[in-house]
């Protein structure tokens, strides 16, 4: 394991501080971690009760970003943790994903209830999450790699294109014959 110079550990530091900052006074939270650090906000997901069935869902998302100080590269990595409780007349359902990778999403809802046209009001968008790492990471002269899942995503995606368009061709060739 290379040793990190005192450059590289401010630059983390100073990369840290940046986004404890900006995060201040908002919902997420920050956690160090051996690798860089954990932003996490709790996603507010609207929960129902129609006659007897009542749902519940909690969703997590955690930006995982990982340090490379030396280089003054990060990765950025979305977890998103859901649980789902339902329970009605046909009986108790719980459900639990975990995503991994790039999550992209915007997530929004207020109450109709006519009472108070402004009440109950929430959006998330997962890339304000993004655009707060990025933009504190770019002030501080950090650039950003692709973290190896979304790489090999990438190849997988583009392997298979170019599984399917030989299969197209071959399909051709074989029709023209």
């Amino acid at each position: 394991m290379p040793v990190i110079g005192a450059n590289s550990a401010d630059a983390a530091e100073e990369l840290y501080d940046r986004i404890e900052s900006a995060a201040a006074g908002t919902p997420y939270r920050m956690c160090r971690t051996e690798a860089g650090f954990d932003l996490t906000v709790d996603v507010d997901v609207p929960q129902w009760q129609a006659l007897l069935t009542r749902r519940r869902i909690t969703q997590v998302h955690t930006y995982r970003v990982a340090l490379r100080p030396e280089k003054k590269v990060f990765t950025l990595t979305d977890v998103v943790r859901t649980v789902e409780y339902e329970a009605g007349l046909g009986g108790v359902r719980l459900g639990k994903t975990v995503s991994v990778g790039r999550s992209v999403y915007v997530t929004s809802h207020r109450t109709l209830d006519g009472s108070d046209p402004g009440a109950e009001q929430y959006t998330f968008s997962s890339a304000e999450g993004h655009r707060l790492i990025r933009g504190a990471a770019g002030k501080l002269g950090w650039r950003e790699a692709q973290p190896a899942g979304v790489k090999i995503a990438a190849g997988a995606a583009i392997l298979g294109g170019l599984g399917a368009i030989a299969a197209l061709i071959a399909v051709a060739v074989v029709k023209w014959l």
